[in-house]
Parts: C-alpha cells; sequence; structure tokens
C-alpha cells in the first residue's frame, strides 16, 4: 500500500477502534502536526547535507556521488515507479521519457552545461548546472512528498507518511550535498539549496490545503511518480555515474560498493514502506 495521498476518509487503524469505542482522541490541530513533521524533515535534510560537507578527502567525495547514484536509480526503480505503476497503470509510465527529456533539455539547452572535459574545451561552456538540474528533479518529487504529507495528516496517517517521507530525504539530501560539493559550491550554497529542498514538503502541504478541491492531487500522482522517475534516471546515468567513472578510477571498487548500498538502502526503504502501510 502505498503512503502517498492517502485515500479520502482512510483511518488508521488506532482511530478506528478509538471510533467504534465512541472516544474521540485528543488530537493536535492540523497545523501543529504539520508544522512538527516539516521542522524533522528539514532538519534531517541539512544534516544529510551536512555529512557531506564535513567530507574533506576529494576521493570520499566521488564516493557519495556514487552512493547518490546509488540512491537515485533506487528511488526511481523501487519507489517512484511502483507507486506511478499502482496509481496510474502502465499509462503512467508514458512520463518517465518525458522526465528524462526535460532536464536533458533544462542542462544542455537551456541552462549552463558543466563539461566533464578539461577546462579548454570549446564546445560546452563551463558551469554550475548539475546542481541546480539536480535541485529541480529533486524538488519535484519533494513537493508531492508535501502533498501526500497535508493528505495524510488531514486523515491522521500523518506519522506514517513522515516517517516514509524523512527516511527518503535524508539520503536524497546527502545526494544533492554531494553533487553541489562536486562543482565546488561553498558550504553556504549547499545548506542553502538543502534548506530550500526541505522546504518544498511544507510547501507542498501548503498547496494541498490550499488547491486541493481543484487540481484533485490524488489523481495526478501516478504521473508525478513517473516524471519524477524520469528526471532522477537522467540524474543518475548522464551526470552522476560519468563523474565517477572519470574521477574515480583510484577506487573502483570502493565506489561500485557505495552504488550497491544506496540501491540496496532504497530497496529496503521501500519494502519498510510498503510493508508499514498494510
Amino acid at each position: 500500500m502505498s503512503y502517498l495521498i492517502p485515500p479520502q476518509g482512510t483511518l488508521s487503524p488506532w482511530r478506528e477502534e478509538e471510533t467504534v469505542l465512541g472516544v474521540a482522541p485528543p488530537m493536535p490541530p492540523i497545523a501543529v502536526a504539520l508544522s512538527s513533521y516539516s521542522f524533522f524533515i528539514l532538519l534531517g535534510a541539512v544534516l544529510g547535507a551536512l555529512t557531506v560537507v564535513a567530507t574533506r578527502k576529494p576521493t570520499w567525495l566521488v564516493t557519495f556521488l556514487a552512493f547518490a547514484a546509488g540512491v537515485m536509480l533506487g528511488a526511481a526503480f523501487f519507489h517512484m515507479l511502483p507507486e506511478a505503476y499502482h496509481g496510474g497503470g502502465w499509462m503512467a509510465f508514458a512520463l518517465v521519457p518525458a522526465g528524462f527529456v526535460f532536464l536533458l533539455v533544462l542542462e544542455r539547452y537551456v541552462l549552463t552545461h558543466a563539461c566533464e572535459e578539461p577546462p579548454e574545451c570549446e564546445v560546452h561552456v563551463h558551469g554550475k548546472s548539475l546542481g541546480l538540474t539536480a535541485f529541480l528533479g529533486l524538488s519535484v518529487h519533494t513537493l508531492f512528498d508535501g502533498v501526500a504529507l497535508g493528505s495524510a495528516v488531514k486523515e491522521g496517517v500523518g506519522l506514517m507518511a513522515f516517517l516514509a517521507i524523512t527516511s527518503h530525504k535524508v539520503p536524497s539530501s546527502l545526494s544533492l550535498a554531494s553533487i553541489l560539493k562536486s562543482e565546488g559550491s561553498s558550504t553556504k550554497r549547499i545548506l542553502g539549496y538543502s534548506v530550500l529542498y526541505g522546504l518544498m514538503v511544507p510547501v507542498g502541504a501548503g498547496l494541498y490545503f490550499a488547491f486541493d478541491a481543484v487540481l484533485r492531487f490524488e489523481s495526478l500522482a501516478a504521473r508525478v511518480m513517473a516524471f519524477s522517475a524520469g528526471t532522477f534516471l537522467y540524474i543518475a546515468v548522464s551526470d552522476l555515474l560519468p563523474h565517477v567513472n572519470r574521477h574515480g578510477k583510484d577506487r573502483p571498487g570502493r565506489n561500485l560498493v557505495a552504488m550497491g548500498l544506496g540501491l540496496m538502502l532504497m530497496l529496503a526503504l521501500a519494502q519498510v514502506t510498503e510493508h508499514s502501510g498494510h
């Protein structure tokens, strides 16, 4: 069972029991619950970024990027694509290449491309687009996680959604910070992007309460997951893995293990999330 956008009217098991007994539990206001959950999700995002900021050895940064590639591939294959199929069937997968091509066009033709060739390369313009591209791709998914959290809190299953979202946001934030640091971004820039990334959750929750009656977010969930999967696949395959291949030749075994750990972590989180939803 997905933790994304629980069906309207869904009650948590303890709320069902309390309803049968005729006892209304003292629930905190929705705003308080959302604020608390959002704060801890933001804190997790910042802590993930600080792990990378504190790393000084360049070889470990490449290893973090390999781990980030595994996290993104795992998130796409074990989390987003199953969610998209569960909510929209095979037709939802049509938006996977749309997400892939969207970031391809954005990075290669709109933003300044972060070229992997030597500085004297005349084909590309050197810049810091990869971090922004990754931030945009991750933020699309995180924004909808906020929508899911808002819906879950409203239906009384906010804690389950909070745990599921937090478990994914920390490794994703670490991935974003690794990408930014590989570009030579300052600590201030890395933390700034991480904070903005974490703030996408309360923004998404706010959008849910403001526009759900008009936009019907539940019907959009599968399409957003498929589109986000395409963006994650692009970042991992087009940017992260080529960078690891070029700059991690002195530690190929360690980097391969790091990528495998990222994949297994996301697989484990997907299994935990699925079982907790039943």
